[in-house]
Formats: structure tokens, sequence, C-alpha cells
């Protein structure tokens, strides 16, 4: 096989490579506008989670589907979310001016950014994933943060790497570091990420056994609903089973009422469709 093939290893390094500076540059342009950074977060995730499952994807309408339906729920978890942070990093400020021993609740808002720099690793690729309320959402990524702490940290770590990076290098080091975050390092690393979703985290809430092809609206349903049995992530309701029940009895219902006709008139055969 030719070096330069379209199926050798180098040429599908290269397609991934370009595909994730495609991403990266439509991510920086549309989040201009900085109250569509969420939504963007979202509609990022939603392609590199694809990446990560090897699905075929073109990144512009995959990318702009997204962002399209998850505008409304994004842009208000994100307008939530970011005005808590802001709340809390200036009670930070705040505290940290104060005299007295007051000053060591800043360790207490230490916690508290730390916790919700957890949710925000989480909500977007949530939603990207899953269909639900933005208090589900808000919730079940919370939540989600908690269970799987260990790869939280490494989530946190992998979000926190350019930032590292910039921290303990030199300024030569830092001047390529953001020419790489221009051309692909938020998609870079919104792909690492991704990769700790799919394989070690979503699969957890996915039934195993289902094998059938389905739509991502039945997906996601369907892992909503396994998500309610081995954990707590959401509050168990009886909707499902009261209207299954429902259902099944005028189905009952109906199964004697043809029992009976059949017992009354033996002789009669039942019509066929011409």
């Amino acid at each position: 096989m030719s070096f330069f093939s379209l199926d050798s290893k180098f040429s599908q390094i290269m397609s991934r490579v370009f595909d994730l500076m495609m991403l990266n540059i439509i991510f920086l342009i549309m989040c201009i506008p900085i109250v569509t950074i969420g939504a963007n977060f979202t509609a990022m995730y939603y392609v590199t989670l694809k990446m990560i499952k090897n699905e075929e994807t073109y990144i512009f309408r995959t990318y702009w589907k997204s962002f399209r339906e998850n505008f409304k729920q994004a842009t208000a978890i994100w307008l939530i979310l970011l005005a808590v942070l802001i709340v809390l990093i200036l009670d930070l400020l705040l505290v940290m001016k104060m005299p007295g021993a007051i000053t060591y609740l800043r360790f207490v808002f230490l916690v508290l950014i730390c916790f919700e720099a957890m949710v925000l690793s989480y909500v977007f690729p949530v939603l990207s994933r899953f269909d639900n309320t933005v208090k589900n959402t808000i919730k079940n990524s919370i939540l989600m943060a908690i269970r799987h702490l260990p790869w939280t940290i490494m989530i946190l770590l992998v979000n926190l790497c350019p930032l590292l990076i910039y921290v303990f290098s030199t300024t030569k080091i830092v001047s390529y570091l953001i020419l790489l975050m221009f051309l692909l390092g938020f998609s870079t690393v919104a792909l690492g990420c991704s990769w700790f979703f799919v394989n070690k985290i979503f699969p957890f809430y996915m039934p195993e056994e289902e094998k059938e092809v389905l739509t991502p609206e039945e997906e996601s349903l369907r892992a909503l609903e396994a998500m309610d049995r081995p954990s707590p992530l959401t509050d168990r309701s009886n909707d499902a089973a009261a209207a299954e029940t429902t259902d099944a009895a005028p189905a009952d219902a109906a199964a004697e009422t043809a029992s009976e006709e059949k017992s009354a008139s033996p002789a009669e055969q039942p019509e066929t469709d011409e």
C-alpha cells in the first residue's frame, strides 16, 4: 500500500487533523458572540463524539445541526453557569481581601469553583448526547461528575492541559501554544475528553442488549431510561409503568371479547384480507 494512498494510515491521520482544524476554526468564529459559547461547545462535542465512534461526519453540516437544535438549552445552561462562576470568583476575591479568619473561606470558594469546572466539563457533552430539560441536564451532569470522579479528574486535566503548559512554559513555547490553540487546540482537547465519555462514561448508561441501529432521538430516550435503573441520576417516574398498565387494560379487554366471540360462534371462519 502506498504511503500517500487514501487508505494508508498517514492519509487517515492527516484527514483527521484537517477535520479537527476545520472544526476548531468554525468553533472560534461562532464563539465571537460570547452568548453562543455554550451552543458552540455542545456542537463541537457532538462532532468529536462521532469522531471517536468512527462515524462518518460532514464537519460543518453536523456542527450546524447540533448548534441549531441545542441553541436554546445550551445558551440557557451557559448563562446560568457563567453567572454562578462570576459570583464565585467575585466572592473569592472579596474574601481574600478581608482581614482575619474569614480569609479561610477562600478554600470553600476554591472548592466550589473546582466543582463548577467539573460540571462545565460534563454539561455540554451530556447535552450533545442526550435529550433532556435544562434542569435535568445540569442535574445529571453533576451526578455523573461525582459518580465517575476518577475519570472526571482526568477530563479536568485534559481541559486544563493548555493552561498548565502556558503557566509553566517559556515565552517561545507559549507563542507556539497560542498558534496551536487557534489552529486545532480546542477541537483536539474536546476530542481527548470525548474519548473518556465514549469509552468510560456514557456506555455505563447505554443498554447492552440493544444492538439494533437507532435514531439519535431513540438512542437518547433509551439511554436515559437505562440511566434511571442503576443510578439516581433522575427521579424515578411511574409514568411509563402507568402508561403500560393503561395500554394493557384495553388490550386484555379486547382479547377477552375476542375469546368470547370465538367461543360463541366456533363455526365462524376469520375473514382474510385481499
